[in-house]
């Protein structure tokens, strides 16, 4: 390595991103269902308090089943309302809820056409709902594979989270792809592989623990009784984020879903959200 190419390196590993705490403004909330009369409202209460955390000023309206049937109706009622969050739940209008395979086709399209964030509640009918769902949010967990610098990712999580509770921020490697990277490099005869696991696999556990400990430092300056904690590490993702949520007993799981280079939902969002039914997702 020349003289230039440290001096590069050095530069690099000292650029890191820094966390800018803004706290998440949501003025107009839309409550969607497939039910109706009593049982409708009977919903939009719980939602109303699970989200207690977004406080008073907040504006709630419901949009029951009566209002759309088809997903193109759907869409119209959250165009003409135009909200800042959509709190639902999967397989609207259809029996799927029985399968564990799919949103349905409602949440599909909603999550991918909308700028609206979208909560995702377990489905009523499904029984799939672990004992502290919608009792409150005092244990929220933000999960990605690229957590540096994703500030609006952590700031919706922060907005979500109780007073007093825990904010866990969660970066998952994953191992397979480590793996492949490793094996490339193991063929190469000018580069010793276990130095370059060693040095491969620390700088991916640094530049996120650094930016977490940035995070850390601009939420506590705002929130002080909020714990900010971090699980950092290489795997299978949803096998991970899975055995998490059970250990730290997640009340809501927040999660990027939209992604620039394509229509169908990011990667790592659609598998988590087939897989974990059993508490609230918050897709941004």
């Amino acid at each position: 390595m020349t003289r230039v190419d440290q001096f590069e390196s050095v530069f690099r590993s000292a650029d890191k991103p820094v966390f800018e705490y803004h706290p998440l403004e949501l003025g107009r909330i839309l409550v969607v269902c497939d039910l109706i009369g009593a049982q409708a409202r009977t919903f939009l209460a719980e939602v109303r308090s699970l989200l207690d955390v977004l406080g008073p000023a907040a504006r709630w309206e419901l949009v029951d089943g009566d209002a759309f049937t088809t997903t193109g109706e759907l869409l119209e009622c959250v165009s003409t309302r135009r909200p800042d969050l959509i709190c639902t739940y999967r397989n609207l209008h259809s029996e799927a809820w029985r399968w564990p395979h799919s949103l349905g086709e409602h949440l599909d399209v909603l999550t991918q056409t909308t700028s609206s964030a979208v909560l995702v509640l377990p489905h009523p009918a499904a029984g799939r709902r672990d004992a502290h769902t919608l009792a409150d949010t005092d244990t929220v967990m933000a999960v990605t594979d690229h957590l540096a610098g994703d500030a609006s990712l952590v700031n919706a999580a922060a907005a979500f989270t109780s007073d007093g509770g825990t904010l866990w921020l969660v970066h998952v490697e994953d191992e397979r792809g480590f793996e492949r990277t490793m094996d490339v490099v193991s063929k190469i005869d000018e580069i010793d592989t276990q130095t370059a696991r060693e040095r491969i696999h620390a700088q991916l556990v640094k530049e996120p623990a650094d930016y977490i400990g940035s995070c850390r430092d601009a939420i506590l300056a705002r929130r002080p009784t909020l714990a900010v904690e971090e699980v950092i590490t290489v795997g299978n993702h949803v096998v991970e984020f899975r055995g998490l949520i059970e250990e730290h007993t997640v009340d809501l799981l927040v999660m990027h879903t939209k992604d620039d280079e394509q229509s169908a939902m990011h990667g790592l969002a659609y598998p988590l959200a087939v897989e974990l039914r059993e508490i609230p997702l918050l897709l941004l």
